[in-house]
Parts: structure tokens; sequence; C-alpha cells
């Protein structure tokens, strides 16, 4: 019986990212299809504008709740990747600001978005797997998370102008939305470790319902990406293109990421730190500050990275198994 419950538990782990996706996209489905529903749409909105950003910041206070301080460990491969990150994204918004009748803008878009959004939570653990530098992960999931919710305040005015709402008000506004999110769940985490100790070493038992968020979250995200494709007026071959630029952007990072990690004897950590994205941020936004169609990407990206992480866990399985194996013919 305890077999069948770890195996089924493993199961629902490993195809949790197409069950949440399709959880959203059938519920936003079902919405649609029961009129009686559709009056209760404006305050449903909101209740999933108020939730998403809780539940990431949750999310991320329980996953930075097992970060041990010492373990932060600054590398020269983070400042690089600090700039491919933010330099790209801070060029395509110059790009889109002086261009404006850009053609495939929202493809450009879609790479801002891809280029920006944060390295993903669970990257230590998967960095790990892959036999990188835990630490490593960790130390850039911090940099990062702090970089972008300075980066993209200032940023993202010059590509989506609010009318009438000037820079320096659009700047406030975007910064009291991303900064809350993203940094405080860290400051938040070390005050509870060192003023509340009883309270974390709690909260470690039950750390482990971040990925369950992560889930919930996903669903919401994908629920609004859905609403946004069911009455997107660009057409497929907008979508089409969007696909392709978190493609891209996707084979780009984590070539990138190699290669400025082999430079410096850490491959492995660089590649996912720069590849593996909190893609669950990166739609919501996409659809919180810029365009419905361009928060797809983020659907996108996280099809394309976690396959990619599949087959990175299946090849080093393999190489372990035919190390392991040729140790054994050895000792023989």
């Amino acid at each position: 019986m305890s077999s069948y419950r770890y195996t089924f538990a493993k199961f629902i782990r490993d195809w949790v990212l197409i069950f949440a996706m399709l959880a959203g996209v059938f519920a936003y489905l079902l919405y649609m299809e029961i009129p009686a529903l559709h009056p209760a749409g404006p305050v449903l909105e909101k209740i999933v504008g108020f939730v998403q950003p809780l539940l990431i910041m949750v999310m991320l206070f329980l996953s930075f709740c097992k970060i041990e301080p010492h373990q932060m460990r600054p590398h020269k491969w983070m400042l690089w990747l600090l700039l491919v990150q933010c330099g790209a994204f801070a060029g395509l918004a110059l790009l889109l600001a002086f261009v404006p009748e850009l053609p495939l803008r929202d493809a450009f878009e879609a790479a801002m978005l891809c280029m920006i959004c944060p390295t993903a939570t669970a990257c230590a653990v998967v960095t790990g797997k892959l036999g990188g530098n835990m630490a490593g992960a960790v130390t850039y999931t911090v940099l990062i998370n702090c970089a972008v919710a300075l980066v993209v305040p200032v940023v993202v005015p010059m590509v989506h102008p609010a009318a009438g709402v000037s820079f320096h008000s659009s700047f406030l506004t975007i910064l009291g939305k991303v900064f809350p999110m993203l940094v405080l769940p860290c400051i938040a985490a070390w005050l509870v470790r060192y003023l509340l100790p009883a309270f974390h070493r709690w909260l470690l038992r039950y750390a482990g319902v971040s990925f369950y968020l992560w889930a919930v979250s996903l669903s919401l995200a994908i629920l609004m990406s859905t609403r946004s494709l069911v009455h997107n007026d660009s057409g497929l071959i907008v979508l089409l293109e969007v696909g392709v630029a978190s493609l891209l952007c996707c084979v780009l990072q984590f070539w990138l990421g190699k290669v400025i990690g082999a430079r410096y004897g850490s491959r492995v950590t660089a590649g996912q730190a720069l590849g593996q994205k909190n893609t669950v941020f990166g739609i919501w936004m996409g659809y919180t500050f810029l365009t419905p169609v361009v928060s797809v990407a983020g659907g996108f990206y996280s099809i394309w990275h976690n396959c990619y992480n599949t087959w990175q866990m299946y090849r080093k399985r393999k190489a372990d198994e035919v190390r392991a194996a040729g140790k054994a013919g050895g000792d023989e």
C-alpha cells in the first residue's frame, strides 16, 4: 500500500505541470459554457488578481525559508548572467520604444518577458540532480529576484506608457507591485529564521507545500492566459510568433548560461540559473504590465524548459548508470 502511495505521489509530481495547465484551460472554458457565471466575471477577475501575487509571495517565502544565508556564495558568472538578463530586457525595450511600429512587436515583447523572468525556486533542486552547485543556484535566485524588482519598474513604462500618467508615477506603481512580491519573501524568511526559530522549524516541516501552491498559481496563470487567447483578435499567427520567440529565448539562455558558466567551472549551475524560469511570475507580469497575448509566452516557456530539464535528467541518470556498471565491471 505504501509503495502504491509513493508511486501515485510520484506520478502526480511528475505530471503536475500538465495537470495544472489543463486545469487552468478547462476552468475558463467551463466558465464560458455556463452563462450564469458570466455576471460574476469582474469579481472573479479581482479575486484572481489578488490571490495570484499572494500565492507567489507565499511560495517564495516557503522556498526561501529553506535557504541557509551562509550558503550565499556570489561568483563572477552571476554578474555576467545578471548583465545578460537585464541588458537584453532593457535593449529590447529601447528598440520597441524607439520603433513603435516594429514588425513582430508581440514576439519582441514575449522575448523581453522571457529574458527578464527570474530564476525558478526549484532551480536549486534540479541543479543538484544534474550534479551542479545548489548553493550557487540559490544565490543567483536571490540576486535576480532583487534585480528584477528594480529593473522592471524602470523599463516597462518605456514600452507601455500609461495614458496621462507620468513615468515617475508608473515606476512607483509597478515597483509597489513587483518589489514586495519578489524581495519581501526573502527578507521575511530570514527574519523568521533568526527572530522566531521555533516557528521557522515548524515552517520547514511544511515547506513542501510550496510545490502545490506553485501548481495552483500556475493553474490561475494559465486560466488568465486562456482568457486572453479566447478573446484575442490577433490570430493564430501572433500566437505562433510568441511561441517561437519563447522557444528561441529558452534555447539561447540555457546555451549562454552553460557557455558563461564553463569559463568559471560552473557550467551546469549557470545554465540552470539562466535557463530555468519562474514562469508563473512571467505570466502574471505579462498580463499585468504588458499585453494579454504576450503573457502566453510564459506558458510556452514553461513547456520548453520543463521538457529540456526532463531530457537533461534522463541523460544524467543514464550516464550515472553506465558509470556505475563500468565501476562494477572493474571491481570484478
